[in-house]
């Protein structure tokens, strides 16, 4: 784990809209750890710092709580819907040898055949894993894929030791054909704007 991912979390007795407030005033966010049948710890951590590691996916902390180290994983992140500002923050309490399930981002790695295009259908995919070393990402290797092929979950790279709990017939990626769709409406569209001067032609015949 990153040193950065290490906080202090100071304990807090104050509860409700205004003590929420004045808590996000000071650059802190409210926060609550639970998990493992113990009681609920409310906390207050450090809201730039914490800005900082939640732009990671399932990012687990190392908390200083009154001296005391704790692992904890986000599960959830309360934000303002406007401000997109963090309002508030829950924990799960893990330990060290556990293992988690987690939905971890998929990326595409590779280039495809020449004149394919990429169509990726799944964007993560459920597997549980160490507590303590959740990929930040899997990946899909499309690499020299022709068209038309589908790559389903078990094309997906894991880590070692994880296990893939999603369907294994999930579908990630499909390598297919650009649409030509346009071009065919393009055709047609032509014959009937070059009969358009044949028809004005008629009418202006028919006048005289």
């Amino acid at each position: 784990m990153s040193d950065d991912n290490k906080l202090v979390a100071e304990p807090r007795d104050q509860f409700g809209k205004g003590a929420a407030r004045k808590i996000r005033a000071a650059g802190k966010i409210p926060a609550v750890i639970y998990g493992h049948g113990s009681e609920p710890q409310h906390v207050t951590l450090p809201g730039h710092q914490v800005g900082l590691i939640l732009r990671k996916a399932n990012a687990l902390l190392d908390l200083d709580l009154d001296g005391k180290s704790q692992l904890a994983l986000v599960k959830d992140v309360q934000k303002d819907p406007v401000r997109q500002i963090i309002e508030h923050i829950d924990l799960i309490v893990v330990k060290k040898g556990e293992k988690v399930q987690v939905e971890v981002p998929v990326h595409v790695v590779g280039e495809a055949a020449p004149g394919t295009v990429l169509e990726q259908e799944a964007h993560t995919l459920l597997v549980e894993v160490s507590a303590i070393a959740i990929p930040e990402s899997l990946q899909i290797s499309v690499e020299g894929v022709e068209a038309v092929t589908h790559l389903a979950a078990t094309e997906v790279q894991l880590p070692e030791g994880s296990v893939l709990i999603s369907d294994p017939e999930t579908l990630v990626v499909s390598v297919v054909l650009p649409t030509v769709a346009s071009t065919d409406d393009e055709t047609a569209e032509a014959p009937a704007a070059a009969e358009a001067p044949a028809e004005s032609a008629a009418a202006e015949e028919a006048a005289e």
